[in-house]
């Protein structure tokens, strides 16, 4: 090193090996290019990258280093730093010149106790009811209970970690879930993180979980139908864009069945789906991706999941994270179809953190305000104003029975807030008749508003006659000699049944409803065999589908029956009859 600075200063040539760096750096081979040394290293932990010299401290040496450039300090009098260098020192000094420290009080409580995913802290007076709390070993929390002394609060992560004595904090915000198109196609947990192997959800958008539901001004009419797919539900109990509508009944009745056939329906009729899987198996919840990923409605399907090895208090906020996440489309001006899967485990986990935190049992068990805490969820579905943009949030509670008692402290608290209830009977399930919907107490309060005037047309007379049907059917159970007319009722009542029947996963297409229920009604298969009624029908969709294409268009266009029409839908049905071979 001398030897080089000692030729520069007298004006001879300058070995480049000479200003090489010392040890601790390999041994490189050195060049001098451009008043900077290029050294190529031969060691392959050493990429070929360009040295600079620099005479600066050692820290901006550590920050160009950082930088992809080797540097080592020469102190030689023309190789000084570089334009680059020099910036880089300049905008760190302002940086450290600009920089004033600033001293905040904060308020920071311990904990008391903890166990069973609850814990117990002092210290934190200021904090408010749902806030976010943070520990000091990362995982977050819900202030869920403010009492004198103490707050009570229910943690979202992994509670192992949590010891007596650890400090927790308030971060002033409660607890959020991002939004937006982001979500759409992916797995989520209860805090809206992904759980589906697919990186992280990349959106600027968040929303609260808890959010006071849209007042009566910002709302408008339920007038839209929401089409399910389901033959007994678009004709005897029609769901409309905006509507809370229960789906209830006992474990095994094909709950979950409707409510995926429901979602894989809404293909290409822009409405956006959430499935909330609360309390489920991972195994049960991977079961519904696929099939979702298999039809292709995970295209506008988002999963939000709180299984049943995650802690309650993740099960308890999964409902609402689930609404936040529909109510940004709501608002935006878009249709979104949220199923809750179910509540029944949903109020067992609010009940777990319930008496975990002392708060004094009711009836079953449960805390005193279990209806309001399905209330102030269901209460998020609505079908906004033009003034709002015209969106609507849908709603599809699932709730299980047992043993079929629906006059259950939750079952009945669900169906008071519900805008109508789906009641599969485990009996029908048994015997054949699936979807298992008993018709006879299933009600939508919504109506025939819901429906669009095709449907109407055909459903009006399906239900007197499936209503005609059950009376007959119970007396007809006697073994009384039947006089003809009523004969024919049960017949067509028999046909009608079979009509109404449907295999999972396979939701039918309005106008092929519309179609099949007319033919029905009308008498047109009351002379074929009640087991040849499932053929006869995929035979007949098929032929109207081949040979009479603009019956079911104009169905689907004007969304009615038109006086035009309708002889032509008679002809094709009398076509098809009298070729029809069984």
């Amino acid at each position: 090193m001398e030897c080089g600075r000692k030729r520069r200063a007298e004006g001879g040539e300058i070995d480049p090996s000479s200003l090489c760096p010392p040890p601790p750096f390999p041994s490189p081979a050195c060049e001098l290019l451009d008043n900077r040394l290029r050294i190529q290293y031969d060691s392959p932990s050493f990429a070929p990258k360009q040295v600079i010299f620099v005479a600066g401290s050692n820290m901006l040496a550590i920050l160009l280093a950082r930088t992809g450039h080797f540097v080592y300090n020469d102190r030689f009098g023309d190789f000084g730093m570089s334009d680059f260098v020099k910036d880089l020192a300049s905008s760190l000094q302002q940086q450290i010149d600009a920089y004033k420290p600033q001293i905040a009080a904060q308020e920071v409580g311990h904990v008391l106790e903890t166990g069973d995913g609850i814990a117990r802290a002092a210290g934190l007076s200021n904090v408010k009811a749902q806030e976010l709390v943070r520990f000091d070993n990362g995982v977050m929390g819900v202030a869920f209970n403010l009492e004198k002394d103490s707050v009570g609060i229910i943690t979202l992560g992994d509670p192992s970690g949590i010891e007596e004595g650890m400090l927790v904090r308030g971060t002033g915000r409660i607890a959020s879930v991002p939004v937006g198109d982001a979500l759409i196609g992916r797995v989520v947990n209860a805090l809206g993180e992904a759980v589906d192997g697919r990186g992280p959800i990349v959106t600027d958008k968040t929303r609260p979980i808890e959010r006071i539901a849209p007042g009566v001004v910002e709302r408008k009419d339920v007038k839209r139908p929401l089409q399910t797919g389901i033959k007994p539900i678009d004709s005897m109990i029609p769901i409309g864009r905006g509507q809370r509508e229960l789906i209830i009944g006992d474990r095994q009745t094909g709950k979950t069945a409707l409510a995926i056939d429901t979602i894989i329906n809404q293909k290409g009729k822009d409405c956006i789906c959430i499935y909330v899987a609360i309390g489920q198996k991972k195994a049960q919840v991977a079961r519904v991706l696929g099939i979702l990923e298999q039809a292709g409605a995970m295209e506008y399907t988002t999963i939000v999941v709180a299984s049943a090895d995650d802690p309650a208090a993740m099960q308890y906020i999964a409902p609402y994270s689930g609404s936040a996440i529909g109510e940004e489309f709501m608002e935006t001006g878009r249709d979104a179809l949220i199923v809750f899967d179910d509540l029944s485990k949903h109020a067992w986990a609010y009940r777990q953190v319930s008496l975990l935190l002392r708060r004094p049992p009711g009836r079953e068990a449960y805390p005193g305000d279990v209806f309001y805490l399905h209330s102030r969820l269901l209460e998020r579905a609505a079908q906004l104003s033009d003034e709002r943009g015209g969106g609507s949030l849908t709603a599809l509670p699932i709730i299980e029975t047992l043993l079929g008692d629906v006059s259950a402290y939750v079952p009945t608290n669900v169906i008071s807030i519900t805008d109508g209830q789906i009641y599969l009977e485990a009996d029908l399930f048994y015997s054949g008749i699936r979807p298992a919907v008993n018709v006879g107490i299933s009600v939508s309060r919504v109506g025939g508003d819901a429906q669009t005037k095709a449907m109407r047309q055909v459903a009006g007379q399906l239900k007197g006659d499936m209503a005609a049907f059950r009376e007959l059917a119970a007396f007809a159970t006697f073994g009384s000699d039947l006089d003809k007319a009523t004969q024919r009722q049960l017949d067509r009542g028999y046909r009608l049944t079979e009509i109404l029947k449907q295999p999972q996963y396979e939701p039918v297409s309005l106008e092929n409803q519309v179609m099949v229920m007319y033919a029905g009604t009308r008498g047109f298969t009351d002379t074929i065999p009640v087991d040849k009624m499932k053929a006869w029908e995929a035979a007949f969709i098929r032929f109207m589908e081949t040979s009479h294409s603009e019956v079911a268009q104009e169905i689907v266009e004007k969304k009615a029956i038109t006086p035009e029409n309708e002889p032509r839908l008679k002809e094709a049905i009398s076509q098809f009859n009298s070729g029809w071979q069984g």
